[in-house]
């Protein structure tokens, strides 16, 4: 293996604040390929994943689990290679002694659009069924604005000053994904 692609222990890698001071994710890891473990407040891993551009992938992970997103681990590596990548994140999740629930039981909620048509309530439900399809889109787009809200809030909560913003297209089928 070259330097490049030489798996650094998670053990010797230092934990960076998920935001920096001013609300965000740190811009200079935008188009970075890498490795990256995601931790909770008391730096417990909660997920491992890979990516092309890590800034992006990080900020998909925040919208979709902010209250686990508190501080990362990360390496990069200059050309991209699933097998390096993959490598790192299996060498680390082994060196962690046990797989986080990101990358087991709760893969979907860490890599999938959000699904916001389970929070419809019984009467959006009731109308749903009684609507054709273009009611339907128009109930799915009601309940998909109204969880984006209730995200918003919490990453204002969490102290989230970036511009997040949503497909409006996903809206369309009850999904939230960043565009």
């Amino acid at each position: 293996m070259s330097a490049q692609t030489a798996i650094s222990p998670l053990s010797s890698l230092e934990y960076f604040p998920y935001l920096d001071s001013t609300g965000c994710i740190n811009e200079d890891i935008q188009g970075k390929i890498g490795v990256y473990a995601i931790f909770n407040q008391e730096k417990i891993m909660q997920y491992v994943g890979y990516s092309r551009d890590v800034y992006l992938s990080l900020k998909q992970h925040l919208i979709r689990q902010p209250q686990s997103c508190y501080w990362i681990k990360l390496q990069t590596i200059d050309r991209p290679s699933r097998k390096i990548l993959d490598d790192i994140a299996t060498a680390w999740i082994s060196e962690n002694g046990i797989t986080p629930e990101g990358n087991d039981s709760k893969i979907s909620v860490w890599n999938d659009p959000i699904d916001a048509n389970p929070t419809m309530t019984e009467e959006e439900k009731a109308q749903y069924q009684q609507s054709d399809e273009l009611g339907q889109t128009k109930i799915r787009k009601k309940v998909a604005r109204r969880v984006e809200a209730e995200i918003q809030q919490q990453l204002s909560d969490r102290g989230v000053k970036m511009n997040i913003r949503f497909n409006p297209k996903l809206k369309e089928k009850g999904l939230l994904d960043l565009k």
